[in-house]
């Protein structure tokens, strides 16, 4: 079954399924001061392919697919009671904010696994507004790739003014032909390649025919990637998306490079989108990052009611900026890092060390040991969070840069935990619209360097968020002292 090109066959056709204002419209929870936000993993079921299908068994948190819209107030206290309905340990991850390390859910550095039947409370003030997701940092190739993530937004005092705003969590899902979520999650060629890519792409747990939208409208649309590999390269027929922030941080608000709003597993993009088609109008918004497996992921439909206004609305669309402090890569300390690995490369070094103070093997040792990728010649041991091996240890409140050299044939969205940094260049070439992010696309022979200030203390989770290529080696430990 490939319903990604199913779908981009029945656009072709004409036979899009009536207009809905939001897919698969997920509940929000908009937080209270003193009061936790209650959060249960556990089994769910979803509508993955659309209401014509049959539902699909999940794991989700509250039971629905993705899990609840957190709400937080920039600057406000934020606690949530985390009870693990699951037969095996988890942990809940709240990507992309700099939060304390002991709040940020990575086992073992972070805090003991929620065994089945437990819970943990998480409490946290975030400093940043924007948006971000969360996730378990456990067995997060399957729990993850069953559903288990939802969004969490952190409102600025003073947004920028839209008639609308959109949250779209983008995923994809690995279906069999009864439509059920096909096993295993560490397939060796998934483990090697691209990642576990799934033949069923979704907005919000289902796959909508189409969006509804009036002309003249101004949207925010608040895009996340939370799918295991899947990157996303979105196209938006007729319309010119301005790109306001990167996994939550304010830029110079720019349009989507080459026409397409890109996102690589775990990115965040936030666009502002003014509704210049005519009433009833119908616009694709084409998924095209993958060349031969370009498909209509949805479609603005157009109402005919009149126009919201005949011309885009006079209004600033720059975000306030946030509190991250400003690194100086003329004084910073630099360290390379190095990524080998996977098919059509293997280890050019020709191996590498397993774990923090481990012995180097060969690449046959390696394999043996269920390791295909090395940072640095270092690899974490499959399965075993806690024995991650040191990248670098940095002194608090200097600058830092990190040069990221990719020797392997894939691309890697490599995310730093507990900190946002400023991407400096791309191959040599300087990077615009002042892009401060916490995971970055490191391409096949890219050379990127990144930026920042190494200010929250702890043992930091550095590793690809493509999760096939985490839980196979591509990870390591940023020591901030």
């Amino acid at each position: 079954m490939n319903s990604i090109s199913r779908r981009s066959l029945l656009l072709a056709g004409g036979a899009i399924a009536a207009a809905s204002a939001c897919p698969g419209a997920v509940r929000a929870l908009v937080t209270t001061a003193g009061i936790p936000v209650k959060l249960r993993t556990g089994e769910a079921e979803a509508l993955l392919s659309g209401p014509k299908h049959a539902a699909t068994r999940t794991w989700g948190f509250n039971a629905t697919i993705p899990g609840p819209v957190l709400r937080i107030k920039q600057g406000a206290p934020f606690e949530a009671e985390v009870t693990n309905g699951l037969a095996e340990p988890t942990t809940v991850h709240w990507h992309g904010l700099r939060i304390p390390v002991g709040m940020d859910g990575v086992p073992f550095y972070s805090q003991p696994p929620i065994k089945p039947g437990e819970t943990f409370r998480y409490a946290f003030t975030p400093p940043d507004a924007g948006t971000y997701w969360y996730h378990p940092h456990f067995n997060s190739a399957e729990q993850v790739g069953r559903g288990l993530s939802g969004a969490l937004i952190v409102e600025e005092a003073e947004p920028v003014k839209v008639d609308r705003e959109l949250v779209w969590v983008l995923d994809d899902w690995r279906l069999d032909k009864e439509e059920q979520i096909a096993g295993p999650f560490t397939a060796r060629h998934d483990l090697v390649h691209a990642g576990r890519l799934g033949n069923v792409a979704t907005i919000n747990g289902t796959s909508p025919g189409s969006i509804a939208v009036r002309a003249g409208e101004r949207l925010r649309l608040r895009l996340i990637n939370a799918a295991n590999a899947r990157f996303f390269a979105l196209k938006f027929e007729g319309h010119a998306p301005q790109v306001i922030a990167l996994d939550g941080q304010p830029c110079v608000p720019h349009a989507a490079p080459g026409g397409r709003v890109v996102l690589a597993p775990a990115q965040r993009v936030d666009v502002i989108l003014d509704c210049s088609g005519k009433p009833g109008a119908r616009h694709t918004i084409e998924d095209g990052y993958y060349a031969r497996q370009t498909y209509a992921l949805t479609e603005l439909a157009y109402s005919d009611t009149a126009p919201v206004r005949e011309n885009p609305l006079d209004a600033p669309i720059r975000l306030p900026a946030n509190p991250v402090p400003a690194p100086d890569p003329g004084a910073a300390t630099r360290h390379d890092i190095v990524f080998e690995g996977g098919a059509m490369r293997g280890f050019p070094s020709g191996g590498g060390t397993v774990g923090e103070g481990g012995k180097r093997l060969d690449m046959r040792e390696l394999v043996r040991a269920g390791v295909f990728w090395t940072i640095n010649q270092q690899a974490s041991p499959p399965g075993e969070i806690g024995k991650t091996p040191v990248l670098a240890t940095l002194k608090r409140g200097e600058s830092t840069v990190l040069k990221m050299v990719n020797k392997t044939a894939f691309a890697h969205p490599m995310h730093l935990h507990g900190h946002h940094f400023r991407v400096l260049t791309r191959n040599g070439a300087p990077v615009p619209h002042n892009q401060l992010r916490d995971t970055a696309i490191v391409s096949p022979d890219e050379t990127v360097e990144v930026a920042f200030v190494a200010d929250n203390p702890g043992q930091w989770m550095f590793h690809c968020h493509v999760f096939e290529h985490q839980i196979s080696g591509m990870m390591g430990i940023i020591r901030v002292a």
